[in-house]
C-alpha cells in the first residue's frame, strides 16, 4: 500500500471522515504526485518540500486558473497528509507551513430571513397535520403524494429547526428521538455525538410522519431503522434530501437565491445570534469544532 492510500485509510478507519472528504484528499494528492511526476512513495517524499510546494501553488493559480479558496483547499490537504507522515516518522517537519497562502475574500453564509420560513411553514402547515394522516392509506397514487408532501415539510423543519447536517439527518433513526425529554440525539463529522433539544411542534410532528411510514410501509418498525424514508420505505440519500429542500423553497416567493440544506443550518444560526444567543451556545448546538467555524456568522 502507498503512502496516499495508507492516508485515505488512516482519514477514513480512524478520524472517520466522509466518503465524499476522503474523494476530494485522494484526488487533491493525486494530483500533487502527478504534478511533481512522482512514480513512487521515495519520489513523492523528495517532493514535499517548499521550493515544490510553492510551484504548485503556484501551477494551480496561474496554469489552471484555480481561486484562492481552491488553492487554500489543496494547500491544507497536503499540510494534512505532511502531519501524517511525521506522525508515522516518515518526515522530520511539515514543509506546508513555510508556504504562503492566497488571500481569499471572506464570503458571509447565505440564509433565509425568518419571514420566508414562516411563509413556507405557514403554507404546508396542513400537510403535517393529524387530520392529513386520513389521506395515506396505503401504496397507491394519492397516499404516496401526501405522504411525499409530508416527509418533505418534515425535512425542511428538522433542518431548519435543529441546524443539523444533512449527512446527520439521513443517519437518523427512530430511537434517535427522545419524546419524553424532547431530545433527538445526532452523530455528526468524525462520529461525534450530541443531543439537540426540540420544541414541542416538531415532536408531534416527527410523530405524525413515523405513524405515516408505518402506514406506507404496512408493518410496524424497528428503533434502529432510518428515521425518515422515502415512500418506498427507502433510506434518504444526499441528492434526494438536496432535490427536497430546492423543491419545497422554490414554492416561496421571497426565497430567490441558493436553496440548500446548508443554508437552512446558516439560517437558524443567523437567527440565534440575532436574538441574542451565546455564541458558544450556537457552536455547541451546530456541533462545531472549533468556535472559529461559529464566528462566520457575527455578520
Amino acid at each position: 500500500m502507498g503512502l496516499i492510500e495508507e492516508y485515505i485509510s488512516y482519514i477514513r478507519d480512524i478520524r472517520r471522515y466522509s466518503v465524499r472528504t476522503q474523494m476530494i484528499y485522494s484526488d487533491v494528492l493525486r494530483e500533487f504526485s502527478g504534478f511533481c511526476g512522482a512514480g513512487g512513495d521515495q519520489t513523492l517524499l523528495e517532493s514535499l518540500n517548499h521550493q515544490t510546494i510553492r510551484s504548485y501553488e503556484v501551477f494551480l493559480m496561474d496554469a489552471k486558473g484555480d481561486s484562492p479558496r481552491t488553492v487554500r483547499l489543496h494547500l491544507s490537504v497536503l499540510s494534512g497528509f505532511c502531519r501524517f507522515l511525521m506522525k508515522e516518522k516518515r518526515l522530520t517537519a511539515n514543509p506546508v507551513r513555510t508556504v504562503a497562502k492566497p488571500k481569499s475574500e471572506k464570503r458571509l453564509p447565505a440564509f433565509y430571513r425568518e419571514e420566508s420560513m414562516n411563509e413556507y411553514f405557514a403554507g404546508t402547515e396542513c400537510d403535517a397535520s393529524e387530520e392529513n394522516l386520513a389521506l395515506i392509506t396505503g401504496q397507491d397514487k394519492a397516499s404516496e403524494a401526501a405522504y411525499s408532501r409530508r416527509l418533505e415539510r418534515l425535512i425542511v423543519s428538522m433542518l431548519y429547526s435543529t441546524g443539523m447536517r444533512r449527512a446527520e439527518l439521513i443517519g437518523l433513526r427512530i430511537r434517535d428521538v427522545d419524546f419524553s425529554r424532547r431530545t433527538m440525539t445526532v452523530r455528526g463529522k468524525g462520529d461525534k455525538v450530541r443531543e439537540i433539544p426540540l420544541v414541542s411542534s416538531l415532536c408531534k410532528e416527527i410523530s405524525l410522519y413515523l405513524q405515516s411510514v408505518e402506514t406506507m410501509v404496512g408493518r410496524t418498525r424497528s428503533a434502529d431503522e432510518p428515521l425518515a424514508v422515502t415512500c418506498k420505505g427507502l433510506k434518504l440519500y444526499p441528492v434526494f434530501v438536496d432535490r427536497t429542500v430546492k423543491k419545497a423553497l422554490g414554492q416561496v416567493g421571497s426565497i430567490t437565491g441558493r436553496k440548500s440544506p446548508h443554508v437552512l443550518r446558516h439560517s437558524l444560526a443567523t437567527e440565534l445570534l440575532d436574538e441574542g444567543a451565546d455564541l458558544n451556545s450556537i457552536k455547541e448546538l451546530l456541533g462545531h469544532s472549533s468556535l472559529a467555524a461559529t464566528q462566520v456568522y457575527t455578520h
